[in-house]
């Protein structure tokens, strides 16, 4: 398939192997960060580390959608399903998410509760306008690749005066969480992690554009190179990260090049500002409270505002103290380094959301066996 094939090619990545062995210089460690769960689970599956220099080290970051969420976020749903007895809409993965006790959306369901998975917000809106006495909310997660969408209902809503659909907005962004991440050890009292640079995410970039990166990138010393999904994307992104590395240099590089631009998609950042401002703090699995981190529901579209019709309070729920999924997320710790990893904690037995979605490392190196990948350089 054109397009697809040509960065799968097995020559072309057994090629780009030997130019990164060519290129890093014996005795340093390079370590690099992917911000991003669709490199996670490329990496893993066509087994990227194995064709790397013992000295590079990818490191998961924070870029799974469903693994950020706190357990807070996920009670305020189950709280709209149960108590509430609305029709509570989601994307798949979210409805595995442990909450409180124990408790999920599925087991919700299981007892009562009337939650649906959907493939995309216009779902919810359909059931929204075929259920037109019952309330529907929609359950809003991801980084700023989803939020257009979510945007896009919303005004439809609007224009429709589809008053039972509302949101519970929980949109995170990209930025403010790799600033929190190179913040973490000086600043906010969390374990941090030595990182080299970081692989820009390839879906949020195509939205928000290079530019944010060129701060990270001129403040902190950290080259950012953009990748597309693909493995030999992934490759590329890590031959272009030690060169910078090697001659000094922290710039922003755009590897995927053919869907991403320095500015984005300025149509859809419009929709969005439109829609949704700032949080001014907001709880993120792993991370704590990151300031400015998340979006809300402008005061325009406030009828549409799920915490506020449903008058949600937010309460901090810590994690299981045997997961090691916030650690992960900060890229502190491998999934390897969690007890529960593969025993109590599978794909089909979750205990954090970083072994429910496919993009979440713990999940990703579970279904493509890299737990046998254990040997890490300090």
């Amino acid at each position: 398939m054109k397009y697809v094939d040509e960065f799968r090619d097995g020559a072309l990545a057994q090629g780009l192997a030997r130019a990164i062995a060519q290129a890093v210089k014996p005795g340093r460690v390079y370590r690099f960060m992917e911000f991003c769960g669709g490199h996670t689970h490329a990496i893993a599956r066509y087994g990227v580390p194995d064709l790397l220099p013992a000295n590079v080290h990818l490191i998961h970051g924070p870029g799974c959608p469903v693994c950020v969420l706190p357990i807070g976020r996920i009670d305020q749903a189950i709280r709209l399903a149960l108590a509430e007895k609305v029709i509570l809409c989601t994307y798949a993965d979210t409805l595995r998410v442990p909450a409180s006790g124990g408790m999920t959306l599925l087991r919700a369901r299981a007892r009562g509760a009337d939650v649906r998975m959907v493939y995309a917000v216009s779902d919810a809106l359909a059931i929204a306008r075929a259920n037109p006495t019952r309330e529907v909310v929609f359950f809003a997660i991801g980084f700023e690749t989803t939020t257009p969408p979510t945007a896009v209902a919303i005004r439809t809503a609007a224009a429709e005066g589809l008053a039972n659909f509302s949101v519970l907005c929980c949109h995170v962004l990209t930025p403010p969480a790799i600033l929190s991440i190179l913040d973490a050890p000086a600043v906010r009292g969390l374990g941090g992690v030595r990182l080299d640079g970081f692989i820009g995410p390839a879906h949020v970039s195509t939205v928000i554009g290079s530019r944010p990166y060129e701060y990270f990138a001129e403040e902190y010393r950290k080259p950012v190179v953009i990748a597309g999904f693909e493995p030999l994307d992934v490759m590329q992104a890590i031959l272009m990260l030690v060169r910078q590395v090697n001659a000094g240099r922290a710039e922003v590089e755009n590897e995927f090049t053919r869907a991403v631009t320095r500015d984005g998609n300025t149509k859809a950042q419009a929709l969005v500002a439109e829609v949704f401002e700032l949080r001014k703090t907001f709880e993120w699995r792993g991370l704590g409270t990151v300031p400015y981190s998340a979006l809300k529901i402008r005061a325009a579209y406030a009828q549409f505002d799920a915490e506020q019709r449903f008058a949600l309070s937010y309460t901090p729920v810590a994690d299981n103290k045997a997961c090691e999924c916030g650690a992960i997320l900060r890229g502190v710790r491998r999934p390897t380094d969690c007890k529960l990893f593969g025993t109590v904690c599978t794909p089909d037995t979750p205990m954090g959301s970083c072994m429910v979605s496919s993009e979440g490392a713990c999940a990703a190196h579970y279904t493509y066996g890299r737990h046998q990948d254990i040997t890490v350089v300090a």
